[in-house]
Formats: structure tokens, C-alpha cells, sequence
């Protein structure tokens, strides 16, 4: 529970919270938010009951009071939740799990896709209001705060968010480089624009 991760997810949560943890695996951070104090009340669900088992599992050793659902997303969850944090999945399922109920605040972190998810949850009624961006083991992460709002993203916050982190940015501007021998010649105009604004992005302090 000391991961960088965990407390960069819980930095977007506040006191007067009541927290769906969608996912929540092993549990650690619905641990990390009621030992701490961080959260008016958090809530687990899982998709799995094996993965849930193991949840509870880790609240009884950490002796901490945490009700856990077996659940689709937001599906089959009896209780009030105002927040939610969906971590750990792939933007396909995340779009699945926010299509089903509209929940005021949202703390993402998708494995994969994410400009196509500022887009969608832009498209969604949300605004993306804070991003930070973190590298741990050998990964970055995408952490994204979301809330209701009209506020419509640019271009290039939808593409490369609005964490202002410029080692995240070069990553991006690197992997972009190592990519443009290999693709055909409409995906190197798209890439070419997509450097520009990475560059400009790089430079910003």
C-alpha cells in the first residue's frame, strides 16, 4: 500500500466523499482510504468472487469495515455513492461501466486508450478537471479526475491530457519517433502532428 499509485488515486479523493472502489482487486486502496481517514465512506465491488473473497480476505487483516459487492461496474451496488474510482481496465470496459449511471465524480486510470476516453467522457457531460502523471514499474500511469461539467477539452488535451508532466511528454515523443519508419504514410502525417504538439508541450514550464 505504499505505491505511488494507490496515493496518487487518493489524492483525488475528499473527505466529504462516498466512494465506489469498481475493481477494486485486491482492496488496497478502500484500505489505504478508511485507515487514513480520506473518505466519508468507501464501498468495494468486483466482477469476480474470487477476486472479492480475496478482498475481504485483506480487510479483516488490515482490521478495517468495508461492505463489498459482487458487481458489474455500477450494477447490483444497493447502496449511495456520489465518486467512483475505476482503475486497472481498459477504456472499452470503462465506457461500458460509466454508460450505465451517471455518477457526478469520477477517478480513472485506463490501461490503454486514453485520449479516446477524454473523448468519450468530454462527449459524456464530464470535464476532465486534474491529471497526474506517474511512472511506476516500468509503466506510466494516466490518472485522470473527472466531474460534471460542459467544459469541452482541445485537441491536444484530449490527446495528451493536462498533467504538464514533460518526462511523460518526451516518452510519448520517443515512442512516436521509433514508430514513424514503420507505419504507412497516412499514420506519419498523423504522427508528424501529433509531435508538434508534444514538442510545444515540452516546452511549456
Amino acid at each position: 500500500m505504499n505505491s505511488e499509485r494507490i496515493k496518487t488515486l487518493a489524492s483525488f479523493v475528499s473527505k466529504n466523499d462516498t466512494l465506489l472502489d469498481v475493481g477494486c482487486d485486491h482492496g488496497y486502496l478502500s484500505i489505504y482510504l478508511k485507515k487514513n481517514n480520506l473518505v466519508k465512506e468507501v464501498y468495494a465491488s468486483e466482477i469476480s468472487s474470487k477476486a472479492l473473497e480475496g478482498a475481504f480476505k485483506n480487510f479483516a487483516k488490515y482490521k478495517v469495515e468495508i461492505k463489498g459487492f459482487l458487481s458489474d461496474g455500477f450494477k447490483d451496488i444497493p447502496v449511495f455513492f456520489d465518486t467512483a474510482v475505476i482503475a486497472g481496465m481498459g477504456t472499452k470496459t470503462i465506457e461500458h461501466i460509466v454508460d450505465s449511471k451517471k455518477v457526478p465524480k469520477l477517478i480513472i486510470d485506463t490501461h490503454n486508450e486514453q485520449a479516446e476516453l477524454r473523448r468519450y467522457l468530454n462527449k459524456l457531460g464530464y470535464e476532465l478537471q486534474a491529471e497526474k502523471v506517474i511512472y511506476e514499474k516500468g509503466h506510466y500511469y494516466n490518472i485522470m479526475l473527472f466531474k460534471e461539467g460542459k467544459k469541452k477539452l482541445k485537441r491536444k488535451e484530449i490527446l495528451f491530457g493536462i498533467s504538464k508532466n514533460v518526462d511523460y511528454y518526451n516518452y510519448l515523443l520517443n515512442k512516436n519517433k521509433e514508430l514513424m519508419p514503420k507505419v504507412p504514410f497516412f499514420k506519419k502525417i498523423k504522427l508528424l502532428k501529433e509531435n508538434r504538439y508534444l514538442k510545444g508541450l515540452t516546452r511549456k514550464k
